[in-house]
């Protein structure tokens, strides 16, 4: 997955003139903080130079997972179409780009951010993106968020690594209740992110909310460690972003775990989501691991004699539904 077109220009617009040993010792203390998920009442994102590394080296797998997040929405909810949007802890506005990308109905976008120095880089850069009214500001993802009007669409994206447990839930009840339409919310494909998930999830189903990906079922999770739940998709990496993170390959695959929650039913729920890259089983078969409408974790193998579902599958991959073709999905 590449950043659009538009986006990608307004990033090179931003590191223009940028020194490239400067741009790599910002992103590597970006990189070490965002690793051990460091807690220390700073910003990530405190300073003109941190915010631009970031841009250079983090926006396009953010950008990747929650756009490949919202395309599994779309895909369950076909009918939804968000005209109004909020995003809090909106870093750059990597939410606000994935959605006008994903939903060309999204007008009214607001992005709360409590770090000035993104901040300002994020309005700069959404001066090119396409929803008309686009409004930003200073917020405290901790705080009570006062002042704000339910939204189609709410996004929290890789912000709840970043708080103390008894914050996240605050948060999570707090988007909820600001939650017109659907919530999604992503973190980091690692365990404790995939917990935190987890977490999140249970809240949103007590609070009576409709999952719409990826779950398929609204019981209890069915994996326990040392196995979570995550996904992974392939990000272009331009030759700035290889050489400020001294890498050699032109792509990198970025793990993240989402929720996303409905206020609204007729979600159209695939038979199971497939939670781990397809293998070969041997003779031309497919093997997968899914996680099903009936709330468990199985593997399932197809092959020619399957017929129609082996042929469908074959298309399949990590983090797609898979359902039976002669029966229609609900």
């Amino acid at each position: 997955m590449e950043l659009p077109p538009s986006l990608r220009h307004a990033v090179d617009r931003a590191l223009d003139g940028i020194a490239l040993s400067d741009l790599k010792r910002a992103a590597d203390r970006l990189s070490q903080r965002y690793r051990a998920e460091v807690r220390d009442g700073h910003f990530h994102l405190s300073d003109d130079l941190a915010a631009r590394a970031y841009l250079a080296t983090r926006l396009p797998a953010t950008f990747a997972a929650v756009r490949s997040s919202m395309e599994a929405v779309a895909e369950a909810f076909p009918d939804f179409a968000p005209v109004t949007a909020l995003d809090v802890g909106a870093g750059p506005g990597t939410a606000l780009w994935a959605a006008s990308d994903c939903w060309a109905s999204l007008d009214d976008a607001l992005l709360i951010e409590g770090s000035p120095a993104i901040r300002a880089v994020g309005e700069t850069l959404s001066q090119a993106a396409a929803p008309a009214r686009i409004a930003w500001r200073a917020g405290d993802a901790t705080g009570d968020l006062p002042g704000l009007e339910p939204r189609d669409l709410v996004t929290l994206a890789y912000v709840l690594d970043e708080l103390a447990e008894p914050a996240r839930d605050r948060l999570v009840d707090r988007l909820w209740s600001l939650t017109a339409g659907t919530l999604l919310i992503v973190e980091p494909g690692t365990p404790a992110g995939w917990a935190r998930i987890i977490r999140a999830r249970e809240r949103l189903v007590a609070a009576g909310a409709h999952l719409v990906a990826p779950c398929v079922h609204s019981a209890a999770c069915p994996l326990a460690a040392p196995d979570w739940c995550h996904f992974s998709r392939r990000v272009a990496r331009s030759r700035l972003h290889r050489m400020a993170k001294g890498a050699e390959v032109p792509w990198e695959d970025e793990k993240f775990v989402y929720i996303a929650a409905s206020r609204q039913p007729g979600i159209r729920r695939p038979d199971a989501r497939i939670i781990a890259p397809p293998w070969s089983a041997g003779n031309g078969r497919i093997g997968f691991k899914l996680c099903g409408r009936d709330g468990t974790r199985t593997e399932r193998i197809l092959g020619k004699r399957d017929g129609a579902a082996f042929k469908a599958a074959r298309r399949l991959d990590w983090g797609d539904g898979l359902s039976t073709p002669d029966q229609p999905e609900s």
